[in-house]
């Protein structure tokens, strides 16, 4: 910026007594440097210095400028350091750990956003529905569906609105027709998740007015890969209770539909985690600043 760098040159001049030192000082020519002062001067409308051929001094002008161009000169160069060292610092290994449906079929077009944008950014993605250990796995940060009881953690919230929707394949209503309430789920074939040895068969559902409900379902297939899951769904295998994030996709191209609409499902909100404040680099918080942006632009597709 001209600006600045004429205030820079006004400074060192009045801390030199030499626009000569200064010139050198900058790598400038004299005349260079001797033009930053005249159009300081000519923008203030006031002279800063005496010249004479043999001295420079600052005229009270010139004194009084001084006093309040320093501290704010200052304030500037630090701003400015401080900007770029976020820029270079946009650069390096991310090592991410994130749910296997997510990362493949929601998050990687979105990374690959994220490095078109910042293409010294390299990955590290871990797909795996087992909750990553941040503090003892080799990762920078986690996805992660459900805030971490671990309060030591920093959980930075990406899409705390999303919840479950209950869907199936057009191919599966056809041949079964689709559940009245979620309590009718107990007579259709139903994919699970599991987790470690639990299977999430207990499906929550509520109505304003009225208590929530847990449905025990039957589980025809289950699987610990919340993508498989899905992709029973895709076939048309049976009824899934997914994440809103895994299928908004899927129903807004009409190869699931949700079902029991006029029920609210499980919150299911989504964070990335990492082990703590220091931690927060400024790649982390532009990639979680990225992905939260995405997240509602998707979400918003299922209102």
């Amino acid at each position: 910026m001209k600006a600045l760098n004429d205030l820079d040159i006004f400074v060192r001049t009045a801390d030199n007594g030499s626009l000569s030192a200064t010139a050198r000082a900058l790598d400038l020519t004299p005349a260079a440097a001797s033009a930053a002062l005249k159009r300081l001067e000519a923008e203030l409308g006031v002279p800063l210095f005496l010249r004479s051929t043999r001295s420079l001094r600052l005229t009270p002008h010139g004194e009084r400028f001084l006093a309040q161009c320093r501290p704010a000169l200052e304030t500037l160069q630090q701003a400015g350091a401080q900007l770029a060292a976020g820029e270079q610092a946009l650069k390096g290994v991310l090592k991410l750990s994130a749910p296997s449906d997510l990362g493949r079929n929601v998050l990687l077009p979105w990374l690959d956003e994220f490095q078109n944008a910042y293409p010294e950014v390299e990955l590290r993605l871990q797909l795996s529905d087992r909750m990553a250990n941040v503090y003892s796995d080799p990762v920078d940060a986690a996805f992660r569906y459900g805030k971490p009881p671990d309060s030591s953690l920093v959980a930075l919230p990406l899409a705390l609105e999303n919840r479950r929707v209950l869907c199936a394949a057009p191919a599966y209503l056809a041949r079964h027709g689709a559940p009245a309430t979620p309590q009718a789920l107990g007579a259709h074939a139903c994919l699970c998740f599991m987790l470690g040895d639990e299977v999430n068969d207990r499906w929550r559902f509520a109505q304003a007015g009225a208590p929530a409900i847990n449905v025990r379902v039957s589980s025809a297939n289950v699987a610990n890969d919340g993508d498989a899951v899905r992709r029973w769904a895709l076939l048309g295998k049976g009824i899934a209770y997914k994440s809103g994030l895994d299928v908004a996709d899927d129903l807004a191209q009409g190869r699931l539909q949700p079902l029991c609409t006029d029920w609210t499902t499980e919150a299911v909100p989504l964070f990335l985690v990492v082990p703590g404040r220091r931690q927060l680099t400024p790649l982390l918080r532009r990639l979680h600043a990225f992905i939260a942006q995405r997240c509602a632009q998707l979400l918003s597709s299922l209102t």
